[in-house]
């Protein structure tokens, strides 16, 4: 069986971050110490391996990348420096790039001008709408976002925001299934997804393997950004109608405002951690920053911020620091939401999931093929 080299895989790579991958001696250390490195699914060394190689195919067709959450133990035990957990985390870069259709996947890893001036070109575009599309009737007694800017506008056009970003996510996501399962994507018959769907929504709201590594601090991490950012999602997008309220104020207890504090705290934490662990270069995982690490933790802090500022002016009945600040934090949001969810960091929340369940459908339908196979012979 002839396998295809692409001389060029290590260089465009280096675009994505790679840096030490030539150092590998492929001892075997790294794939040894991974809690999470199987019989069946063995890494880092492996992928290490075909990136050495040039086998873009495999890279394309591995589901290794994803079943590796970059706890930092294989970096920490690399005789060599050949950081094979940062490898794997470029690689994840990588496939994103080549799951997206559009392009921009790729221009937005590579480029930190380019991802710069569209965050940029997004904002001034969202600030100069919500100066243009507004009642042009704001309350001065009182702040009343719903005054200049209708919750049912806004809901609007969040809904179709959502609609657009669903649509570019879940078309690479389909692409991803079908480099994943290969052969297999058309002949496993429906009934094997539907009976692993448990698996498929139990690892997108726990990451529970993530808790498997043995720093499970960073589990936490991840999990709380993730958490707080779906529960401030929902509000926004879904409940806007109950989120987004002038003169009635909820009380503390309600639950709107109860999921507002967690995801509020969630975030703030989350976030804090990495970027104090991102400038002390404090473990593996945040020795090598990429530019985009930097502005998602940045767009997602500033988010958040802005909307403390917002619930406080609300409650101190600020109408101008309400509106103002509303319009920075619009212009900060749906920067994130639009490049992040489809493009970026978001998207690996998307695709790991995704890639976890396939191998559990692989898994059961090639266990069962051999029993069905006998009851048709018997037949």
């Amino acid at each position: 069986m002839s396998v295809k080299v692409d001389p060029n895989v290590m260089k465009d790579l280096e675009a994505f971050g790679l840096k030490d991958a030539k150092k590998c001696y492929h001892c075997g250390n790294c794939t040894a110490i991974c809690p999470l490195s199987t019989p069946e699914n063995q890494f880092p060394r492996k992928f290490v391996r075909y990136i050495q190689l040039g086998q873009k195919d495999k890279i394309l067709q591995s589901p290794e990348p994803w079943l590796c959450y970059y706890c930092g133990d294989c970096s920490l035990k690399c005789p060599r420096g050949a950081d094979p957990g940062e490898t794997m985390m470029v690689t994840r870069r990588y496939l994103t790039s080549l799951y997206d259709w559009t392009g921009f996947a790729r221009k937005f890893y590579t480029s930190e001008r380019f991802e710069i001036m569209a965050i940029s070109i997004v904002a001034l575009l969202v600030g100069i709408g919500l100066l243009v599309f507004n009642t042009g009737k704001p309350d001065w007694q009182h702040a009343s976002l719903n005054s200049l800017w209708p919750k049912e506008n806004i809901e609007l056009a969040d809904l179709g925001m959502a609609a657009v970003l669903s649509f570019l996510l879940l078309s690479n996501v389909f692409r991803c299934f079908r480099f994943v399962m290969g052969d297999l994507a058309y002949k496993v018959p429906f009934k094997y997804y539907m009976d692993q769907a448990k698996e498929l929504i139990l690892h997108t709201v726990t990451q529970k393997r993530f808790n498997e590594c043995t720093d499970r601090k960073q589990w936490l991490v991840h999990l709380l950004i993730m958490t707080g950012y779906s529960s401030v999602f929902l509000l926004v997008v879904v409940f806007l109608r109950w989120f987004q309220r002038d003169q009635e104020i909820y009380s503390i207890w309600h639950p709107v405002r109860l999921v507002g504090y967690y995801a509020t705290f969630a975030i703030m934490y989350g976030t804090t951690y990495a970027i104090i662990g991102r400038l002390r270069k404090s473990k593996p995982p945040y020795k090598n920053s990429h530019p985009t690490d930097w502005m998602f933790l940045i767009l997602l802090q500033l988010t958040t911020m802005t909307g403390i500022f917002i619930h406080f002016t609300r409650l101190l009945d600020w109408p101008f620091a309400t509106y103002f600040l509303y319009v920075i934090h619009m212009m900060v949001a749906i920067p994130m939401l639009v490049l992040e969810v489809p493009f970026a960091k978001w998207a690996h929340l998307a695709y790991r999931p995704v890639v976890l369940y396939l191998l559990k459908v692989k898994a059961q339908y090639q266990q069962e093929q051999p029993a069905e196979a006998s009851v048709a012979v018997a037949a």
